[in-house]
């Protein structure tokens, strides 16, 4: 099998003095695109988010210089602009600097917020997408985004505004008919009362997926009503999505994965 140099194509060169914001994917190593492992064998410095399997920072080169710059909920963290001062001053030294995050720079990873202050400071950076968790993540998990059957359409939602509540736009898109939300655990209730009040049947399927496609993950699959009764009911932790819609239905057909089956590649 060929190495990342024995490609019949060619990958980009990682040019001192820019940043690559780039996408680690849902959880499961096995998931990093051949254009963020060249990344990570090339960069001399790498600034990652919290939450990243700690496998991939094996992938980083021996003489590479590793910084966690990682923000949770709840818990003292660096503010977003402290983050991106930081990737410009790296870059500015000549660096060769990777932004690793979780899932997709550019679905709720702030990878559009951190590239327009690379743009602003004339930084030159590449965009390497991931894998969302809102996609692969619950592929993991036996849910589908998009069935046939069940939808034709579906809705990314964050349970976690600017003002660290629920958007204030989640009406417009509550009866999208599959909706996934990222970061929503803290405010459960008020979702699930918001979208009953916009229309949604209280019996609705919904499902909460933690830690998905992780050796930790979990799977409850429960009512629209009963969504936060149903992640205390099972100490459920963030990371965490929901899904509600009538993908939820076809997971009985569709659970696939069981990560303490595979052994050591997802141990």
């Amino acid at each position: 099998m060929p190495g990342l140099d024995d490609l019949p194509f060619a990958l980009p060169a990682f040019e001192p003095g820019s940043v690559w914001l780039t996408g680690a994917g849902p959880g499961d190593p096995g998931l990093l695109t051949l254009t963020a492992l060249h990344g990570l064998r090339h960069a001399d410095i790498v600034i990652h988010d919290a939450l990243l399997d700690p496998r991939l920072l094996g992938l980083v080169r021996s003489d590479a210089a590793i910084e966690a710059w990682g923000k949770r909920g709840g818990r003292a963290s660096p503010h977003q602009s402290e983050i991106t001062a930081r990737l410009i001053e790296l870059a500015r030294q000549g660096r060769r600097v990777l932004r690793l995050k979780g899932g997709d720079p550019f679905v709720f990873g702030r990878g559009a917020e951190e590239a327009l202050a690379l743009a602003a400071a004339r930084v030159p950076f590449r965009i390497v997408p991931g894998i969302t968790a809102g996609i692969g993540g619950l592929a993991y998990a036996g849910l589908p985004v998009t069935a046939g059957e069940a939808n034709s359409a579906f809705a990314f939602v964050t349970g976690h505004g600017p003002d660290g509540g629920l958007p204030d736009d989640l009406d417009r898109v509550a009866l999208a008919p599959v909706l996934v939300v990222f970061m929503g655990l803290a405010h459960l209730a008020e979702f699930s009362r918001r979208l009953v009040a916009a229309g949604r049947s209280p019996d609705e399927a919904a499902a909460l997926v933690a830690s998905a496609a992780t050796p930790r993950q979990r799977v409850v699959e429960t009512r629209l009503a009963d969504l936060a009764e149903s992640a205390a009911a099972h100490a459920l932790e963030p990371p965490a999505l929901v899904v509600v819609g009538p993908v939820v239905a076809l997971r009985q057909r569709l659970d696939w994965w069981h990560p303490q089956a595979e052994g050591g590649l997802n141990a």
